[in-house]
C-alpha cells in the first residue's frame, strides 16, 4: 500500500515547490546552453548581472516586473473563482485606449498628477469592460472562458490596429500610434529611489506604476482574504454547489470576479504608455498577458509570491537581453527558450514533484512515524 500524502506546511507549499520546479528549469535550461557550446555558469552570472548589476539593469528589470505583476493579478483573482483568464493580453491592449482618450483630452491643461487618477479609472474600466462580455456568455450561455478569451485576444488586436490606423494617427503621419503626450501625460520616473541606495541610474523607463502595482497586489490580497466578496469568490472557486447552496449568486461572482480580472490587467497599460513610450502604439503589451499565467502559477495566486515571481521574469526579460549581446552564441531565440521551460516547470509541470515531497512529507511527520510504531507493536 502507498504511503498517504501529508498536507504540506505552508513554507513548502509556497515556497520550496515553485524553488525545486525553478531550479529544475534552470537546470534544463543549463543543458540548452551547453548545447550550442557555452559555459552554462558563465551564462548565468551574465544573466544575473545583466538583470540586478547596476542601477540601470535594475531599474529596467523593475519595469518588466510591473507589467507582470498586474497581469499575473489578474489571472490569479480569476483563479481564486475557477476561472482561467487567458484574455489579459486583450485586456491589457484594448485598455491602451483607455489610457489614450484620458492622455490625449487633459495632457495640455492638467499635471500628471490629476491625469494619472483619470487614466487608472479609465484603464481598468475599459479592460473590465472587455472581460465583462466573456463573463457574461460563461455565466449565461455556458460559453467556455478560456474560449472566448483567446478570442478577444484576437478582436481587441483587430480593433486596436484599426483604431491606431484610421482614427487616432495624427493627420501626415505614417506611423500607426498616436502623437506623443504631453507632460501632463508623462509619469515621473523612479530612478531617483535607485539613487538614493546608492545605484547609478543614467536613464531607465521604471516609473510610479510600480508603486501602483504593489499597491494593487496589497489591495488583492485584503480582496481575496479579508472581505466578504473575496470569501464568496473562493467557495465558488473551490466548491461551486457548496456555493450555490450557500445562496451564493454565481452569475454574480462569476461577472464581478471576471470584471475585477479585466480591470487590474487593464492597468498594466499605463506602464508602458504613460511611463515609457509616452504615446499608443502596435503591440505595446508584448506578451505580458501570457506571461501573467506563468506568474500567477508561480506566485501560488498569492500576491506576495505574485511579486517576487513577476520581478523573476522581469529578471529574464532584462538579463536575457544583456545575454544575448554579452554572447552571441546565445541568441535572442534561445532566450525565448530559456523563459518558455521556466513557464513549463513552474506552470504546466507544477505538480510535478508535488507528490514525491508530500510521500517525504508524510514519512518524516510524526503521525505517520506513531502509525509505523503501533502496526508493529501490535504484530
Amino acid at each position: 500500500m502507498t504511503a498517504p500524502y501529508a498536507r504540506l506546511p505552508r513554507w513548502a507549499d509556497y515556497g520550496l515547490i515553485p524553488i525545486i520546479n525553478l531550479a529544475v528549469a534552470f537546470l534544463v535550461a543549463g543543458l540548452v546552453v551547453m548545447l550550442v557550446g557555452e559555459n552554462p555558469l558563465h551564462a548565468a552570472a551574465v544573466l544575473v548581472e545583466g538583470a540586478f548589476g547596476n542601477g540601470q539593469n535594475i531599474a529596467y528589470t523593475l519595469f518588466y516586473a510591473t507589467n507582470f505583476i498586474f497581469t499575473g493579478l489578474a489571472v490569479a483573482v480569476a483563479f481564486h473563482c475557477g476561472l482561467f483568464n487567458i484574455g489579459g493580453e486583450g485586456q491589457a491592449y484594448i485598455a491602451g485606449l483607455g489610457v489614450a482618450l484620458v492622455c490625449l483630452s487633459v495632457d495640455s491643461f492638467l499635471p500628471w498628477w490629476l491625469t494619472f487618477p483619470l487614466a487608472i479609472l479609465s484603464s481598468a474600466a475599459v479592460g473590465a469592460f472587455w472581460a465583462l462580455i466573456p463573463a457574461y456568455l460563461q455565466a449565461k450561455r455556458g460559453s467556455h472562458i478560456v474560449i472566448t478569451t483567446i478570442m478577444f485576444n484576437f478582436i481587441a488586436a483587430s480593433a486596436m490596429v484599426y483604431l491606431l490606423v484610421d482614427v487616432l494617427k495624427p493627420a501626415n503621419s505614417m506611423a500607426p500610434q498616436t502623437r506623443d503626450f504631453l507632460p501632463g501625460a508623462q509619469l515621473p520616473k523612479m530612478g531617483w529611489l535607485l539613487e538614493a541606495l546608492g545605484f547609478s541610474v543614467r536613464s531607465a523607463p521604471l516609473n510610479i506604476s510600480f508603486l501602483l502595482a504593489l499597491l494593487m497586489a496589497f489591495l488583492v490580497w485584503v480582496l481575496i482574504w479579508r472581505t466578504r466578496l473575496g470569501y464568496e469568490i473562493r467557495t465558488m472557486g473551490f466548491s461551486p454547489k457548496a456555493a450555490r447552496y450557500a445562496g451564493i449568486s454565481e452569475t454574480r461572482i462569476i461577472v464581478i470576479t471576471m470584471m475585477i480580472s479585466g480591470a487590474l490587467a487593464g492597468m498594466m497599460a499605463l506602464n508602458p504608455i504613460m511611463g515609457d513610450q509616452h504615446r499608443v502604439q502596435l503591440d505595446f503589451v508584448t506578451g505580458a498577458g501570457f506571461v501573467g499565467i506563468a506568474v500567477a502559477l508561480m506566485g501560488r495566486s498569492h500576491p506576495a509570491g505574485i511579486v517576487p515571481a513577476a520581478i523573476l521574469f522581469g529578471m529574464l526579460y532584462q538579463g536575457g537581453a544583456e545575454l544575448a549581446f554579452e554572447m552571441p552564441a546565445i541568441s535572442r531565440d534561445m532566450i525565448v527558450i530559456i523563459q518558455g521551460l521556466v513557464i513549463l516547470f513552474a506552470g504546466a509541470l507544477e505538480n510535478m514533484f508535488r507528490p514525491t515531497i508530500q510521500t517525504i512529507f508524510a514519512s518524516l511527520s510524526p503521525r505517520s512515524v506513531g502509525v509505523a510504531t503501533a502496526k508493529g507493536e501490535g504484530g
